[in-house]
């Protein structure tokens, strides 16, 4: 008998259960995306570009919200812009995962291909305006993703511009100022400093603001891809770093001093007495 009131209501109102019409939640409550918006986005990252035979076909790959149900449409890339140099491309989409009741809170990959309007070239390749690649130096039919300092950083040595580029592999912080280098071009040590302060940027405070500073020496490995950390020390000589590698020359090392301890402020624990204060 049940199954019989089952298929009659089956015919009526389309479903047999506990869903109530109009009801756009799964078993589990979960929203449905179709109930949701889906407002355009780009993705979270640009993973990989390759380039056609005819030089001016790219096929884009990149990491997109990902769910049970469908969390990603019109996926697309298209021609932005060009100049002697460069290349632009943007990659959108829409997508609900904004609202976590959509149920895309994962990633996955997704590609797409774009025809250029003329052959790339020997142009560097800039998608969604920060991701850069290009066929120099790269093992076609993929081009080579660029990194952090373009697609030709300067190469290692002791020289202002490969300094820079160490001071970001240490992920020093902005506004970070370089008190001393001691280099050889296979091995680098850099002291640096950054003002700090709870007025630091405040130039109408009196005293001037940022009149504290704090610092740190790190000790540098070239490698192929540019300088390395190797470690960070604020002592002086060569104990810290050859600890770590044993191949560090002594002589960037020996003479180091000891950093400024008010580069380094030290907080004490509370004295025994003070922490049994009531």
């Amino acid at each position: 008998m049940a199954a019989a009131l089952c298929a009659v209501a089956l015919l009526l109102l389309g479903g047999c259960g506990t869903r109530v019409a109009g009801d756009t939640s799964d078993a589990n409550g979960a929203a449905s995306t179709l109930s949701l918006p889906w407002p355009l986005a780009q993705p979270s990252a640009v993973t990989a570009a390759q380039l056609a035979d005819d030089r001016r076909t790219l096929t884009l790959t990149a990491q997109v919200p990902k769910g049970k149900r469908p969390c990603v449409r019109a996926f697309k890339a298209a021609f932005t812009d060009s100049s002697p140099k460069y290349v632009w491309v943007q990659i959108t989409f829409s997508s609900p995962s904004g609202d976590r009741r959509s149920g895309c809170t994962g990633e996955g990959t997704a590609s797409t291909k774009l025809r250029l309007p003329e052959a790339l070239g020997n142009r560097e390749l800039i998608v969604d305006s920060s991701t850069q690649f290009t066929a120099d130096g790269a093992q076609l039919p993929a081009l080579r993703l660029c990194g952090e300092l373009g697609c030709h950083p300067p190469a290692t040595g002791c020289t202002t511009a490969s300094y820079e580029q160490a001071m970001i592999a240490a992920d020093a912080p902005e506004h970070s100022y370089r008190d001393a280098e001691h280099c050889d071009g296979k091995w680098l040590v850099i002291d640096f400093s950054w003002r700090t302060g709870p007025v630091c940027g405040d130039t109408t405070a009196t005293p001037s603001g940022c009149t504290s500073s704090l610092g740190d020496r790190v000790f540098f490995r070239a490698e192929p891809a540019g300088w390395k950390t190797i470690t960070a020390s604020s002592t002086g000589g060569c104990k810290a770093v050859q600890r770590v590698e044993p191949r560090f020359p002594t002589a960037l090392c020996a003479t180091l001093a000891p950093l400024s301890a008010s580069l380094h402020p030290s907080y004490p624990p509370p004295s025994a007495t003070a922490s049994q204060l009531p």
